[in-house]
């Protein structure tokens, strides 16, 4: 009598478990896919840009500083009427025209020799870009059944994380050659990743906003903007988004300038909060589907990020291995806060939107973060890096003053909503 080896159940097991990762709506493994493909293309073009601009372009890196920080502007200012355009042709439509543009504005950096024509694709290219996450987010709120909607964000970030590390991966093959032939390779890759997307797309059901309820807020002209409860949503979870630029901006200048860690460490912080993201973002969604409990999910967000950066302060003065475990914690800690945080602001930007305008909403939420994104470096290095723990503590107050207030200002949102009050009057 012949018996299973007995390594064929563990076999199974990890088939299981590999197979338990892919998410069971079809249209999110659809969008996985195409999340995936663009956010490979990104990560190589985020890579090499700043070396492509410098050394193949001839810009300073005074020049491309200040050209991106216009276009960011110019991002922060494309969210809402992209968003308000959304609801008036259609996410899914709208997408992609705004993909096939991306692809031909990438393609014009090939073409860039100066300072303005940098300038006036930067601007072209960041405006579509931050235009079409407000445009794609728009589109999930109609594509995706509101019971998973927050679950399938989660899966693609988890999936943008994966991308965007590919492709940084993979970059480094061009950033050793070094030549301009490399750096335009890797642009044309990028841009027909955007051509790509827009066939995968064709399969994502295009969804309609359902009617508008009498007396929700604003109209489906302003949307968003006559909602000042959402509006202090928004702003409380930019506060909570300049955590971004902690990892990204604060963090290294952190290791290398005020700490004795080897700078090799910051390779082993991005790790470690990229690794955290991918395995976990998905599990940190579980009883955040409203917005009750995702204000109280982002309360602790806040005070989670609150002691990572003490604990990033603490990091100044000790010697390399005693620093290097301080920021590996202080990372632990902000990539928790990190997945919680984003987790909240999805089933708060969903779920207090008016779903009759889902692009004006979520046009306005994006503008919030794309806002964040611009300010924070500078905010960032004028605290932590010019007054140490100090500054640090201060940016912690400033995480926990916001996530705490977004539990109030969370039950004024739901005190506005039509469905509540109608709720309230029939009772």
């Amino acid at each position: 009598m012949f018996s299973a080896p007995p390594h064929a159940p563990l076999k199974a097991t990890v088939r299981a478990r590999v197979a338990g990762l892919a998410p069971a709506d079809p249209v999110t493994r659809r969008l996985a896919v195409q999340t995936l493909i663009n956010t490979l293309g990104n990560g190589l073009f985020m890579t090499v840009s700043a070396v492509f601009f410098t050394r193949s372009v001839g810009l300073s890196a005074v020049q491309v500083g200040l050209g991106l920080t216009i276009a960011g502007a110019c991002g922060v200012a494309a969210g809402i009427p992209l968003g308000q355009l959304a609801d008036r042709i259609g996410a899914k439509r709208l997408l992609i025209v705004l993909y096939l543009a991306q692809a031909v504005g990438l393609g014009c950096y090939a073409l860039v020799g100066s300072f303005p024509a940098f300038l006036v694709v930067a601007c072209v290219v960041t405006a579509l870009d931050s235009g079409g996450r407000s445009v794609k987010n728009a589109m999930l709120a109609t594509a995706l059944p509101a019971q998973s909607r927050v679950r399938s964000r989660a899966y693609l970030r988890a999936v943008t994380n994966v991308g965007i590390g590919a492709g940084s991966a993979l970059a480094a093959v061009a950033l050793s050659i070094d030549t301009r032939s490399g750096y335009l390779t890797l642009i044309a890759v990028d841009a027909a990743t955007f051509l790509a997307t827009t066939l995968l797309l064709r399969g994502i059901p295009a969804g309609t906003p359902v009617p508008r309820s009498p007396g929700a807020p604003g109209g489906r002209r302003l949307g968003a903007l006559r909602d000042p409860a959402f509006l202090a949503v928004t702003a409380l979870n930019g506060v909570l988004a300049i955590q971004f630029s902690l990892i990204d901006v604060t963090v290294p200048l952190w290791v290398v300038g005020h700490t004795h860690a080897p700078a090799a460490v910051v390779s082993g912080i991005m790790i470690t909060n990229t690794a955290l993201v991918v395995l976990f973002q998905v599990r940190a969604t579980r009883n955040i589907a409203d917005p009750g409990p995702a204000a109280r999910v982002a309360r602790r967000a806040g005070l989670l990020l609150a002691a990572a950066c003490a604990v990033f302060g603490l990091a100044h003065g000790v010697g390399p291995i005693p620093a290097v475990l301080i920021l590996l914690a202080a990372t632990v800690l902000q990539a928790v806060a990190e997945m919680l945080s984003s987790a909240a602001g999805w089933a708060l930007s969903y779920e207090l939107a008016d779903p009759a305008a889902p692009g004006a909403y979520q046009g306005l939420y994006n503008t919030g973060f794309a806002a964040a994104s611009m300010l924070a470096p500078a905010l960032t290095t004028n605290t932590a890096i010019r007054f140490g723990l100090g500054g640090w503590l201060a940016l912690g107050v400033l995480f926990a003053a916001a996530g705490a207030a977004l539990v109030p200002v969370t039950r004024w949102a739901l005190a506005t909503r039509p469905s509540t009050t109608e709720e309230e009057e029939q009772a």
